[in-house]
């Protein structure tokens, strides 16, 4: 899919996906300022410089996971842990490798993997979303397997910090890879998202997901008229 899409449209998604991911986490950037960041190259006053590397690094490791699209790289371990890595450049000495301290989530009342249990845990992940993809057989079916697959990655919680924007990144590339049209979720959807992985609620994420696909759908067909 990523080859049919405009630059204009990548330079939107990339902008809304910095924006909202980042805010998510609690980053207090606006939207306009990310433009700044993100396609200007202009960092705006009095900005938090870890708020500033929070939405900058999102344009590497989006740049990454276009060139990885185009030459047909399919998601692994080591993608993942490259898309870590770059988001976290500046912010994490341990970026692109699996957890050495144990963490755990705000309010969370289950216990995410034990630094032991990530590797194992992660390559499990990985095999069985291969598996479920491949005989997936609508457009439904890949996107509730792809959201099922985010709520596993969160509660497995694999890195020491960063793990909502790389899962939010590894999403992204997941309906990309497979000709999906990309979710961004808004700061604004944060309370229902943030209860869907609290309680394993595909549906839920789903049904969340579903208007946004729509949305999204509409938003590439009108960068693409502007070309037209």
């Amino acid at each position: 899919m990523i080859e049919k899409l405009t630059k204009e449209y990548l330079d939107d998604l990339l902008v809304r996906l910095a924006h909202h991911s980042s805010a998510i986490e609690g980053n207090t950037i606006t939207l306009n300022q990310t433009v700044s960041i993100i396609l200007n190259d202009t960092i705006p006053g009095s900005i938090n410089k870890r708020e500033f590397y929070e939405v900058e690094n999102h344009k590497q490791a989006f740049e990454y996971i276009q060139h990885n699209l185009l030459n047909n790289e399919k998601l692994s371990l080591g993608v993942i842990k490259e898309i870590h890595r770059l988001l976290l450049d500046h912010l994490d000495f341990n970026r692109g490798n699996f957890k050495n301290i144990s963490n755990a989530i705000v309010g969370a009342e289950f216990d995410t993997a034990s630094p032991e249990q990530t590797p194992n845990l992660m390559y499990q992940w990985l095999n069985n979303y291969e598996y479920l993809i491949e005989n997936a057989q609508t457009e439904e079916e890949k996107v509730r397997i792809i959201l099922e697959k985010h709520i596993e990655f969160e509660r497995i919680h694999p890195f020491n910090d960063g793990n909502g924007r790389t899962g939010r990144m590894i999403m992204l590339y997941s309906l990309l890879e497979n000709n999906l049209p990309p979710i961004i979720i808004s700061k604004e959807l944060k309370p229902r998202y943030i209860l869907g992985l609290a309680e394993q609620d595909t549906n839920l994420l789903y049904d969340l997901a579903q208007p946004l696909i729509e949305k999204e759908k509409d938003r590439m067909q009108k960068f693409q008229n502007k070309i037209n």
